[in-house]
Parts: C-alpha cells; structure tokens; sequence
C-alpha cells in the first residue's frame, strides 16, 4: 500500500494541467529533432558509396555541429526574451515555428537535397535553443518546490526517452520503401501535436516585463556569466551538468565503434546498447524523487558521480574480458550476444552508468532553478545552455584527440575518462563544500533509517 502511494506521488504530476501539455511539448520537440537528425545522418552514411569516407566524415560532423551552432549564437537572446514576456506564449510561438521547419523539412527530404537538410537541421537547433531558456525557466514557475525534483526527474526521463525513441525510429524509417514519405508526413504531425499541446500550457507571466531587450550577443553573454558566477553553488552545478553532458557524449558517441569493433557485434546491437544507457537514466531519473523523499537533496549527486567512474572502471574491464573470451565469434546477434561470457554483465554496466547519471544531474538541473532568481533565471539558464555545448563540442574533440591523434584504445579512452570525472567532480565539490556535507548527513540518515 505504501508503495502505491509512494508511485502515485511520484506520477501524480502527469494528471494536472499546469505540466501535463509542457511535458507532451518538450517530448515531442525532443522526439522530432532527433528523429529528422538521425534520419539524415542515416541518409549521408547509406550514400557514403558515393563519395569518400572522408567526406562522409565531414558532412556528419558538420550535421552534428550545425545543430548545436544556435545554442552558442541564440542561447543568450533566449534567455534575455524568456525573462522579459511569458514563457507559454514563447513556447506556443516556437513549436508553431516548428510546424513550417519541418514543412521546409519534407520538400528537403522528399527532393534529396542534402545542402537544405543542413540548413533545416540548423534552424531545428536555433527553434530548440529558443524554446529551451523558456521550458527549464519555467518548471519553477509553475510547480511546488516539494514538486521540483519529481518535475525534473520527469522531463530527464521523458527527454532521454524522446532522444532514444527519436534515433531508433528516424534510422529505420529511412530504410523503409516509401519510409522517406512516411518519414515526412511523421515530422509535420509531430510538430502539429506539438504546437497543439503548447497551447494548453497555462500562462507563465514574466517576473521581469520591465528589462529592455539587448541585442549584442557578446556583450549580453558576458553579463550573464558574470550574473551566473555571483552565485557559486548555482555557477558550479553549471559546470557539473555540462561536465554530465561531455561525459555522456564521450561514451554514447562511441558505442556504434565499441559494438563493432570490440564486441563484434552486427549494427543491430548498437540501438540495444544505447538503449541500455537511456533506460538507466530514466530509472535514475524517477529514483532521485524517493531517494530524497522528494526535496531537493545535493546530497545525492556525490553519488551519482562516484557510480558514474565505478561502472565505467567495471564496463572497460568486463568489455576487455569479453574481447579475450570470444575472439572467435564475429558479427554477433543480438540474441546472440547476452548468451556469450560478459554479455548480459555489459549491458548491466550500461544501465548502471545511466542510472548514476540519472542521480547526478537531475538534483543539479533543479538546484540551478530553486536557487536562482526568478527574474534572471532564464538567462542563466542561457548560459547553461552555452556551457553545454561548449561542453558537448570538447566531448568530440576528446574523442579525436585520445582515438584518432593518440591512437588510443576506446577501452583505454572510457578508463581515462572515468578518471578525469573523478578528478572534475573533486575540483567542483572542493569548490561547493555543500555536497559532500550533504552527502554525509543523507547517506548517514538513509543508513540510521534502514538498521
């Protein structure tokens, strides 16, 4: 009986107006970005016989970079725009951008015009890095603060979810007979329902309508770091989520390569795997509301960054195990491959990875909004925003640098990236001593409550 109440507590957010239709819209938004992005990256690599590898290399690259270009141009007009009008009809105005995006989408898709779909993947990045300052500002606005957590947690699990779901089905649409139209026609409908749930989200007044709008991005940017940096707690969960961003990046980038190359798996292995890694971040996700009973506890993020290292240490060791053990299978099944030594162990580790990032970034994203200021935090947000792709940038840099320039082993690369988050996470709790003072006072409660 108590677990019941204890689920419908966890849920019971998803039954009232004020965030149901906002996290329908931030879902599918999700959804939909994705699903065109993989789809065109699917596109280039099934045409890569057409040209060289190296330019297949660039144009996925430059897909890649085009999408969080706008974070860095738009985040701070963003955030300026989401303190000074109201967040709904902000987020209303986006996702009907959005509907005539993926119009100009479907003429890019249907004709093949590979130059357009660059253009409409960019301005997919500049309608998400508008509607972003606007969706986080406005949790805050609208839930309890015994409802932050729990309304973080549900927008990490959904957001996660819409990446994964909009990655598997944008690539096997594509390989479809007619899958390009359906793939069209899917895109429009999307951005339809989207636009139709955003107009249900109750209004979000500014708490700032008399700031005058500044244009100068640079300007304005350094404003908002310095504004940022006046809280220290606020401006170091900043780093931290970026740090979570750059740390993802650096294993889920690699999976397609660590699937074929050190596991010998077949391409269908790849989507498992991911799949293993964003299904622990929304179990960790919906976890972090009952292991805080539902406040906002720093406590848990120590710990959500030492399983972060424990379970990569353990992924490269079981993943070098199983390379030795089953050298003589190539090409495995899916089914195939939790039947072998260490399969089902690595699959486990993926999940284990998400789960503790799970914990360590939902209680910083809610922190960053319960301890800033309602009248500029939206710009801070737009400079979390710019941090995390800056973050996301250095995480693909890294990648290069260690595996192509170095001439790393990806095993070696996972370790050395385990090490460096032990070493970035002790900087930041150094730096905010709350956390790991935090972590003791609720890993000694959780322990006095369960003797």
């Amino acid at each position: 009986m108590e677990q019941t109440n204890q689920l419908k507590s966890q849920f019971h957010l998803f039954t009232q107006r004020r965030f149901l239709p906002f996290f329908i819209t931030q879902f599918l938004g999700a959804f939909n970005d994705n699903l065109f992005k993989n789809a065109l990256l699917v596109i280039v690599v099934s045409t890569a016989a057409a040209g060289s590898d190296s330019s297949t290399n660039f144009t996925t690259n430059l897909a890649v970079g085009l999408f969080i270009l706008p974070f860095f141009l738009f985040s701070t007009t963003a955030g300026q725009l989401a303190d000074t009008y109201d967040k709904a009809m902000l987020m209303r105005r986006v996702k009907l951008a959005e509907i005539f995006i993926m119009l100009a989408g479907t003429y890019a898709l249907m004709t093949e015009n590979f130059n357009f779909m660059l253009v409409i993947l960019f301005l997919l990045g500049t309608q998400s890095a508008f509607f972003g300052p606007a969706k986080y500002s406005l949790i805050p606005q609208h839930l309890n603060n015994d409802e932050l957590l729990a309304g973080n947690a549900q927008i990490s699990m959904g957001t996660f979810g819409s990446i994964l779901l909009g990655t598997l089905i944008g690539g096997w649409m594509v390989t479809l007979e007619n899958g390009i139209a359906m793939l069209s026609g899917l895109i429009v409908l999307v951005s339809l329902i989207g636009w139709v749930s955003s107009r249900e989200i109750p209004e979000a007044p500014s708490e700032n309508p008399g700031q005058k709008l500044r244009l100068n991005p640079f300007t304005e940017t350094s404003g908002n770091f310095r504004m940022a940096r006046e809280n220290r707690t606020v401006f170091y969960c900043i780093l931290a989520i970026s740090w979570f961003w750059l740390y993802g990046g650096c294993f889920l980038t690699q999976v397609p390569n660590y699937t074929v190359t050190i596991l010998n798996g077949h391409p269908r292995l790849i989507s498992i795997l991911l799949g293993a890694f964003i299904v622990g971040v929304a179990i960790g996700s919906l976890l972090c509301n009952r292991l805080s009973r539902g406040a906002v506890e720093p406590g848990i993020v120590p710990l959500g960054a030492l399983g972060l290292s424990i379970f990569a240490f353990d992924l490269s060791f079981t993943s070098m195990a199983y390379q030795q053990a089953n050298a003589s299978f190539s090409e495995v099944m899916p089914g195939q491959f939790f039947s072998l030594s260490g399969g089902t162990h690595i699959l486990i580790d993926l999940v284990m990875i998400g789960m503790f990032g799970g914990f360590f970034i939902v209680p910083l994203n809610a922190m960053v909004q319960q301890r800033t200021a309602s009248n500029k935090r939206a710009r801070i947000l737009s400079v979390n925003a710019i941090i995390n792709a800056a973050f996301m940038v250095g995480g693909s840099l890294l990648g290069m640098f260690f595996l192509s320039f170095l001439g790393w082993s990806i095993m070696d690369f996972f370790i050395t990236v385990a090490i460096m988050n032990i070493v970035v996470v002790g900087v930041i709790f150094m730096r905010v001593p709350e956390f790991f003072s935090r972590f003791v006072f609720w890993s000694s409660s959780r322990f006095k409550l369960h003797l």
